[in-house]
């Protein structure tokens, strides 16, 4: 199972966190960042300048103007052609900033999704059923924007750098006292983020597990509404996701107030430093010191300054979001993958030479094969088989005997634990009981998304008995089915989900009770269709219908996870008295039931 626990973090692991997670960003799309970085770096001189444009616009223009009665135009244009240039140069910073930040985050994010999703879908069935779909969709989703989520505040304040370093030399440089003072407030701000990150950290890290959960419990729940609805524990089900929610809202909420309370000193903060540095300047210019000009400058520039702060602040409080979602991110990609079923199939084939004197070409040979769901209890035990190519084989049984497993095995979703298994084709199509149908086109569905062509389309809804409903349809093939396809009975679900296997070519097909929603005149129009097809398509059907067993090639008996019986139908009634009470159960169920959804 993905961990759910994220280590506590000291002071020296939060920083390397830090540190680690800026790095893996920024390396995503490393051009668009530094564009970012460039754009603000152009906006932090420019902020500088500004204040020296202030400067003189107040010394050279508007108090010679006051004193004098008039200035010259020169001056005049000069000084006003200087500011004016100097915010043209700080706006498109700021615009060549802000576009390529967005763009580095929007790009990191789908970089780093598709990473995971990636490789998420590499990860053989088996890790996929250990896990909450809820869950995974999380870390490939919301956890992959909050981890790309510190990409939008880091290329200005990265920039924060240059800006105090310019601003420093300039203010000493205007006057050494009231510039050491003005500067020397800043570390004093950037140790009120540093303590403010450290205690939001872990609520920030607990909101961000529990949306998680509210996202799988979520999900599953809605996967489920038919489930929820048919016993009526709608309620139940909302208290459920509701103390979820709640445990969530908590997190957040310590988190908020955390980050309000900060926010507000960060606002209170240049205020009461620029009242200190008016009353502290005005003796200054009293004195000689400096000149009115100088003074409105510092007063400018130290409220222009406190807007980049604020962005650090920013990054600050983003920093544990985005941390929490690379972390959750990181224990996906962290997690090695493990080795497909299907990899460990060998897919030559074997002969087998009759009495007769022709040769018999094994589609499927399983020898003391033994598979488990659960470590140390067997699916599947001793179970030996084999199949010729072209032919129909019926596999029969009560359930939990091991039917579906075995066809799993076979398809390479379910690995062996023992024994070996040679499948001569690698176009296997297995095709399920409940037959999933995506929320996209007819034709989608039936290639999902494979060069097909159109007449190969065609003539597989006509051997899955498909073509007449689906003429029917609004515009064909470029029908878009509902979520599940839900517009579709279960029947004909059924038949769409066959004849996407016969579609993509499968030489093999594995039905799991693929008929059992249909008629009984249209399931043996069905089979009988398969059977057209000579050698080059071998099925396995798991079947529960008398009529379709007998229309079978041979037979296969399971129980208790093996092979108890194998052969015609008529020589297994014969001959095999569990068997004939099987089918005999199964007569009595079809005289007292009638399938649903079979259109």
């Amino acid at each position: 199972m993905i961990s759910e626990t994220l280590p506590t973090a000291t002071a020296e692991n939060r920083f390397i966190r830090a540190k680690n997670l800026m790095a893996a960003m920024v390396g995503f799309h490393r051009g668009l960042f530094l564009i970012a970085v460039s754009g603000a770096a152009v906006f932090a001189v420019a902020t500088v300048l500004s204040s020296y444009g202030v400067k003189l616009l107040i010394d050279e223009v508007i108090l010679p103007s006051f004193a004098e009665g008039t200035v010259g135009f020169s001056m005049w244009a000069s000084v006003s052609g200087l500011v004016v240039t100097i915010g043209l140069v700080r706006a498109v910073g700021v615009v060549v900033r802000r576009t390529y930040a967005g763009k580095a985050n929007s790009s990191t994010a789908k970089s780093i999704a598709d990473k995971a999703l990636r490789h998420i879908m590499r990860q053989p069935p088996m890790w996929h059923r250990s896990r909450m779909t809820g869950d995974v969709a999380a870390r490939a989703g919301v956890d992959t924007d909050a981890a790309a989520a510190i990409l939008g505040p880091m290329p200005f304040a990265s920039s924060v750098i240059v800006l105090l370093a310019v601003s420093g030399v300039w203010l000493i440089v205007t006057d050494l006292w009231l510039g050491l003072f003005a500067f020397l407030v800043f570390p004093l701000m950037l140790a009120t983020n540093i303590l403010y990150q450290r205690k939001v950290d872990y609520h920030y890290q607990v909101a961000q597990d529990e949306l998680g959960a509210l996202s799988e419990a979520a999900h599953e729940s809605f996967d489920g509404v038919l489930v929820v609805k048919a016993f009526g524990a709608e309620e139940r089900e909302t208290e459920r996701l509701a103390v979820i929610s709640r445990r969530l809202r908590k997190a957040r909420t310590k988190a908020i107030t955390l980050r309000s309370t900060f926010e507000s000193v960060i606002d209170a903060a240049p205020s009461l430093v620029n009242i200190a540095i008016i009353a502290f300047g005005a003796v200054r210019v009293r004195d000689g010191g400096m000149t009115v000009g100088e003074l409105s400058a510092f007063v400018f520039l130290f409220t222009l300054v406190s807007l980049p702060l604020r962005i650090v602040s920013y990054l600050f409080s983003e920093l544990p979001h985005s941390a929490s979602g690379w972390a959750r991110v990181q224990q996906v990609l962290q997690e090695p993958l493990l080795s497909a079923p299907r990899d460990a199939i060998n897919r030559t084939t074997s002969t087998t030479v009759l009495p007769s004197g022709a040769a018999a070409v094994h589609m499927v040979e399983l020898r003391d094969v033994r598979a488990e769901h659960v470590p140390g209890v067997a699916a599947l035990d001793h179970v030996n088989l084999r199949v010729e190519r072209g032919r129909t084989v019926a596999i029969v049984g009560a359930t939990g005997c091991g039917k579906t497993t075995l066809l799993h095995v076979i398809a390479g979703l379910v690995p062996v634990s023992r024994g070996d298994l040679s499948v001569g084709t690698s176009r296997v199509g297995l095709v399920f009981q409940e037959a999933f149908l995506f929320a996209e086109s007819l034709r989608y569905n039936l290639t999902l998304g494979a060069p097909v062509s159109e007449a190969v389309i065609a003539d597989a809804l006509r051997i899955a008995s498909a073509d007449g409903f689906v003429s029917e349809l609004g515009v064909s093939l470029d029908t878009e089915l509902g979520e599940r396809g839900v517009s579709l009975s279960g029947g004909q679900r059924q038949r769409l989900a066959l004849a996407r296997a016969l579609a993509v070519g499968s030489e093999l097909l594995l039905l799991d009770d693929t008929t059992s929603a249909l008629d009984p005149g249209t399931e043996a129009e069905v089979l009988n269709n398969l059977r057209t097809l000579g050698a080059s398509v071998t099925t396995l059907v798991v079947a529960s219908r008398p009529s379709t067993i007998a229309l079978a090639d041979s037979v296969i008996f399971m129980a208790d996870g093996a092979i108890a019986a194998a052969g015609p139908h008529d020589e297994l009634l014969r001959s095999n008295a569990d068997y004939r009470t099987l089918i005999q159960a199964f007569e009595h169920d079809r005289q007292t039931t009638t399938p649903t959804g079979a259109r």
